[in-house]
């Protein structure tokens, strides 16, 4: 973190970025020194409630985080910075997006955890935008304007006050991680799996006791502990205690209600139940424990790729592997879709792996009830996982190099690559259709 006092004195002359997060209630001018480098600034974590006028002046900055200030509404002076592309304003008072502070370059916006209830028609003039944080406010529609917005990938809409979804949201053609829990249009499914009546273990707090931490997420730290069961014997597994109300997805409420509705399968990280009694009223889901030979599969998406993940350079597959992972993939997602449940963030960051092929599916922030009175939305919603699978399946095979006998089934997996990415959303194949081609071509590998 930076300070104010480097700031000042100059020593902070030519950086491209710039975190101060110091209690500010005015914008520092001297930050316009740094006019002709600066490229991101973050000033997150003040008690900021206005941009100064000349904000422009930054003809450098492409990336504005002010998340966790008093600002009540998005400032207009955004449109003047020339390359910004990516804002943030999380966690503020925002009831009020005016028009002309949504820039047509602007790419990924996130405003989640404000008071915003409507957007303005602009939005849809925002033709690049990539990717759209809209979760914990108090939205009842989009803009239909937004059926111009082609390059959208990923919308997070949990946790407003939808009743239903656009029909011309879900024919978007790159639209392909969605979620939509804890809105009207879903709650009366999520209740149920987290309700007392609800059919799911409660494992009290004090049956647990923790030994390390494992992890940590967006929605929450994980540990490994040890469980005494009611037979006495102990077992050890793992804990999810989430971190708070809402995060960029939606709440930890929705996130429990998906994971304990999935149930069994052997691609996907299981729940043993529903953490209770927690004396701090946390809550938390208690899991199995992965054994540690599996592995994050790649990093959740950086600045400059904005919906793809990140893998490491040296990252590579046999073509054995690489559709083993994929099938395993594959069959967890046929399996959410056929207990009424599209993942969301069906990701490379959100699967583990081991150098055998082995994968499983985690993480269900984003996941999200399919509609049971809607069949043309229940299928347009888990043809937009098929786009997400997708693209892993375009990441997996970027990373094969394919022996000269086994051409037939590479060249076989990229046509089926790129059905899945098909831009008629309808005309996508169902997951049970992709895990049904895959296994034909394992066959016929082994």
């Amino acid at each position: 973190m930076d300070t104010l006092s480097d700031l000042r004195t100059g020593k902070l002359a030519g950086t491209k970025r710039l975190d101060l997060s110091c209690g500010l209630t005015e914008f520092p001018r001297e930050i316009f020194e740094l006019a002709d480098s600066l490229e991101i600034l973050n000033l997150s974590g003040n008690q900021l409630s206005q941009l100064p006028d000349d904000l422009g002046r930054l003809k450098k900055l492409r990336i504005l985080f002010c998340s966790d200030n008093p600002f009540t509404h998005l400032p207009e002076v955004l449109a003047e910075c020339p390359q910004l592309s990516m804002v943030g304003f999380k966690a503020n008072q925002i009831a009020h997006v005016p028009a002309a502070a949504l820039s047509p370059a602007l790419r990924w916006l996130i405003l989640t955890n404000n008071r915003i209830e409507t957007l303005p028609d602009t939005l849809g003039l925002c033709s690049r935008m990539q990717k759209l944080m809209l979760a914990g406010n108090r939205l009842q529609a989009l803009p239909d304007s937004m059926t111009s917005c082609h390059m959208l990938e990923l919308l997070r809409i949990s946790s407003n006050r939808f009743a239903a979804l656009p029909d011309w949201l879900l024919a978007l053609p790159r639209l392909t991680w969605l979620a939509y829990a804890d809105n009207p249009l879903s709650e009366a499914r999520e209740t149920a799996n987290v309700s007392p009546g609800a059919a799911i273990n409660r494992i009290d707090w004090n049956n647990l006791t923790l030994q390390h931490k494992l992890g940590e997420g967006a929605s929450g730290l994980i540990y490994q502990a040890q469980w005494r069961q009611a037979t006495g014997q102990s077992k050890t597994v793992a804990i999810k205690l989430f971190k708070g109300s809402m995060t960029s997805d939606g709440t930890p409420q929705s996130e429990m209600a998906a994971s304990i509705a999935v149930g069994a399968h052997p691609n996907v990280i299981d729940v043993e139940g529903k953490l209770v009694n927690h004396p701090d009223g946390t809550d938390g889901l208690v899991m199995q424990l992965i054994d540690p030979h599996f592995q994050n599969l790649a990093g959740p998406p950086s600045f400059a790729t904005c919906t793809r993940d990140v893998y490491p350079a040296e990252t590579r597959f046999s073509l054995r592997v690489a559709l083993r992972m994929a099938q395993g993939i594959a069959s967890a997602t046929e399996h959410l879709h056929e207990h009424g449940i599209v993942h969301g963030d069906l990701y490379a960051h959100n699967i583990l792996w081991t150098e055998q092929g082995d994968a499983l599916l985690g993480d269900f922030g984003g996941a999200s009830f399919l509609p049971t009175d809607n069949p043309t939305q229940q299928k347009a919603l888990q043809r937009l996982e098929t786009r997400a699978f997708g693209c892993l399946l375009e990441e997996l095979l970027e990373r094969c190099e394919p022996a000269p006998e086994e051409s037939a089934i590479y060249t076989a997996l990229m046509s089926l690559q790129a059905r899945c990415l098909d831009a008629d959303v309808l005309a996508r194949p169902s997951l049970s259709e992709v895990h049904a081609q895959l296994a034909v071509l394992g066959k016929q590998l082994n």
